[in-house]
């Protein structure tokens, strides 16, 4: 048996499908034989998440890849509108989630989650204590939701990924930017941006059934910047 067999026929679902990380995990859920269910909402209203997975039917895999342009506004001038927005887009969404899929799973005893994290969350850095602050909410939740699903066989995990090639944060247009490629070549030991099929094949792994003794982690894919 390969690594990744095991999700032949698994049901995956991919939030926010076509923006961060969605298009090249779907590719990868895909070519590993899953079923992707995904779905390209934000996410943001309440009953957002019961309808996704309403609609998806059993969920053996959740990808939680929740993503917004994350803000660099200095600490003192954070607004309380800044905070909230950046917040309902990627931590809101995770207790609605887990409402949804969780009960099936640990009937099941067997189920898989994996936020698309941030690895500012492990790294301090200027002007981006809100989107940092959220990223952190998120890796705080994995572990303590994983330390208490995890009797159920269900592991929980989070990538805390930087310098990741994808839409969202690492476009063409910034990566066509001199001063990014300086900033590149200075901060992170890779002197490359990742590829985004590394991130979505760390996901593959961890969403793999060969693999449920990894539950609790922030694994760093970040070229060393960590």
């Amino acid at each position: 048996m390969k690594l990744g067999d095991s999700l032949q026929g698994k049901r995956v679902l991919i939030t926010q499908s076509e923006e961060f990380m969605g298009p090249v995990l779907a590719r990868a859920f895909s070519d590993h034989g899953a079923i992707v269910i995904a779905d390209p909402s934000p996410m943001v209203e309440p009953q957002a998440a019961q309808q996704v997975v309403d609609r998806a039917g059993r969920v053996d895999v959740l990808i939680a890849n929740l993503a917004v342009p994350s803000p660099y506004t200095p600490a003192t001038a954070v607004t309380d509108e800044e905070w909230r927005t950046v917040f309902s887009h990627l931590v809101d969404p995770l207790p609605r989630l887990a409402r949804a899929v969780l009960p099936g799973m640990i009937e099941r005893r067997a189920g898989k989650i994996v936020v698309m994290g941030s690895a500012t969350a492990l790294r301090g850095q200027k002007r981006v204590s809100t989107y940092a602050a959220s990223r952190g909410a998120q890796l705080a939740w994995t572990r303590a939701v994983a330390t208490e699903v995890a009797p159920h066989n269900v592991q929980v995990n989070l990538i805390a990924q930087n310098f990741v090639e994808n839409p969202t944060y690492y476009g063409p247009e910034v990566q066509a930017l001199p001063a990014f490629q300086e900033r590149l070549k200075r901060e992170v030991p890779a002197m490359r941006l990742g590829r985004p099929e590394e991130s979505a094949l760390l996901a593959v792994f961890l969403a793999a059934a060969e693999v449920e003794f990894v539950s609790g982690e922030g694994i760093s894919l970040s070229g060393g910047w960590v």
